[in-house]
């Protein structure tokens, strides 16, 4: 099964292979299925013709994919163009939302930087 470009894992069930679209999470994927009334453990080899249409009709309604990444982008953009805090939180790669940044906030810093242990070495003369 293919929607707007990705291929929908054919081991994985509807619930959690939907996922694989950007856009589409957990929960997402599994009202959608419940309001299409299908099975959110059936696999997607298993569904018919009329099902999967129905199921790329609906996903593509959504903002997904590229369309979704420009707009995120975009929004970060604006926030850093009108020169907002968030904005300048984004620019220098910190957490936007309050989070400390004395311990943690690892995923947005990336690898710690250490710069050794702080006893230098007596050279030998």
């Amino acid at each position: 099964m293919r929607i707007s470009g990705i291929n929908i894992p054919d081991e994985k069930q509807l619930g959690y292979g939907l996922t694989a679209v950007y856009g589409i999470g957990r929960s997402r994927a599994l009202d959608l299925l419940a309001e299409l009334n299908i099975d959110p453990t059936a696999k997607p080899d298993s569904l018919s013709t009329e099902d999967e249409n129905k199921v790329r009709e609906k996903i593509e309604s959504f903002t997904i994919e590229g369309e979704l990444k420009r707009e995120t982008s975009a929004n970060v953009k604006r926030l850093k163009d009108i020169q907002s805090y968030r904005g300048g939180r984004h620019a220098r790669r910190l957490p936007a939302r309050g989070q400390r940044t004395k311990t943690n906030a690892r995923t947005l810093k990336g690898a710690k930087k250490t710069m050794g242990s702080g006893r230098r070495k007596l050279e030998k003369t």
